[in-house]
């Protein structure tokens, strides 16, 4: 037996390959899935399913390209219900239901609350002992120092939700061991639950004694768990459509063209084509290409295009080189399948054709401190992260509202973003620049740098 754990940085989540004997299943692939196919391939194995947890919100999901190109069943839970259900042809699981790997044998678990199909796999490996569980593939349901949101469907069912998440909790695992080994389906980072551990794995009898929500009556554990939950950005309604349906197979698309300076202002002027600025924040903005969204290349990529960029538009890249592969790579795993073309060579090569540039200027927190008076800065962090101090005066739009909030600022202000380093700030100068904001500006190193400096703050 062997399991393999897959990681998406940013994103927050993990997937798995468990094997036996040559054959294999994969659990909750992620859209690029050659990553699995290239580990099939070296290990000799045959995929035989493929599964996923449920119907995830966060990311499009690969189960239904990957099972197609490795010639696997797609087998995943009958428990969807209106408004997400499964519209793929697929082997539909029910509580209790076996897959067999090999020596291996997974057996379905019905578990509620994040979303109402939610299934967990519960792995016994029969070469050492067929009655003995080894491992819970726990998904989205139960976390290493947390358990899953139940808001994922609107107000009117997270209560519900809730206390079924509660119940799939005390009774639908209760008879597990201490000693089952936990594979959650994401760790710190994840907006799909509040207050993760970083730890990629633990252990049930670890999670029982360790989690306090373990240890509260059900009507307090659902006021916590509805209190708790973070933002949730705007795509993910539209990442469960896609997934519902089955996300295309996007393998021949991650091969792009390299588009000259030239040809690349005649696709700007097109309606519908959005610019990425894959840079970091300084370099944006020193120079950067007139309506260019910036969002840095790196694990945060995946979250904040999603968040941010329409799935409808067509894309255009550009950074300091030409192409970025990884970037493409975070882009559809959001859905943000248009991808278009990046500029051949990057920016130099713009700069070099002496085409329009702009530039947004970054000041430092003393600067920031000094102009202060007259200057309304906007701060685009979390709730949490307010709270815990901001420059007083500032004004608090968390980035994932801004594009809605545009009527709260007036555009002939002169406005300095902030978040915690300047990598969101960026973000919200350039979205702001792009909506015709003319004076707009952002704070270099962000509250970290402003906090170093001891520059004074407020909680109120």
């Amino acid at each position: 037996m062997k399991i393999k754990q897959f990681e998406v940085a940013g994103l927050a989540q993990y997937s798995y390959v468990l094997s036996s004997e040559g054959e294999a299943i994969v659990i909750d692939p992620m859209r690029d899935y050659d990553r699995y196919t290239a580990y099939a391939q070296a290990e000799g194995l045959t995929l035989k399913f493929v599964t996923e947890t449920h119907i995830h919100a966060d990311f499009a999901s690969g189960a239904l390209a990957l099972a197609d190109a490795a010639g696997a069943e797609l087998a995943v839970s009958s428990y969807d219900q209106d408004p997400y259900c499964y519209s793929m042809e697929h082997h539909a699981l029910r509580d209790g239901d076996v897959l067999r790997v090999g020596k291996l044998r997974l057996v379905a678990l019905h578990t509620p609350g994040h979303t109402p199909e939610h299934l967990s796999f519960v792995l016994f490996d029969e070469e050492r002992d067929a009655s003995e569980p080894v491992a819970l593939f726990s998904g989205d349901f139960l976390f290493v120092g947390s358990v899953g949101r139940p808001d994922l469907l609107g107000d009117d069912s997270k209560r519900q939700l809730a206390h079924e998440l509660y119940r799939s909790l005390h009774s639908t695992i209760a008879s597990l061991p201490d000693g089952v080994q936990v594979y959650p389906g994401h760790g710190a980072g994840s907006l799909c639950g509040s207050g993760m551990s970083d730890r990629p794995e633990s252990t049930l009898g670890y999670e029982r004694r360790t989690q306090h929500l373990f240890k509260l009556e059900e009507e307090a554990f659902v006021r916590e768990i509805i209190d708790s939950v973070p933002p949730m950005p705007s795509y993910y309604p539209g990442m469960k459509e896609l997934n519902s349906a089955g996300a295309a197979d996007v393998s021949a698309s991650l091969s792009v063209e390299a588009v000259s300076p030239v040809r690349f202002t005649t696709f700007l002027s097109e309606a519908g084509v959005t610019l990425i600025d894959l840079r970091r924040p300084e370099a944006f903005g020193g120079a950067h290409i007139p309506g260019a969204i910036n969002i840095g290349a790196g694990q945060n990529l995946s979250l904040w295009a999603g968040w941010l960029i329409d799935a409808e538009r067509h894309l255009l890249l550009v950074n300091d080189t030409g192409d970025d592969e990884e970037a493409r790579r975070s882009l559809v795993r959001v859905g943000l399948d248009h991808i278009d073309g990046f500029l051949q060579h990057g920016m130099a090569n713009w700069i070099e054709h002496g085409l329009e540039l702009t530039r947004t200027i970054q000041f430092s927190t003393k600067d920031v401190a000094a102009r202060a008076f007259g200057t309304h800065i906007v701060d685009v962090r979390s709730d949490k992260e307010w709270e815990n101090g901001h420059i007083e005066g500032a004004v608090h739009i968390p980035l994932g509202e801004l594009r809605e909030r545009l009527g709260e600022l007036t555009k002939t202000s002169s406005i300095v973003t902030v978040c915690g380093s300047g990598y969101r700030s960026s973000i919200a100068a350039s979205l702001l620049q792009a909506e015709g904001f003319p004076n707009v500006s952002s704070m270099s190193g962000g509250m970290t740098a402003w906090n170093e400096q001891c520059l004074p703050v407020t909680s109120i």
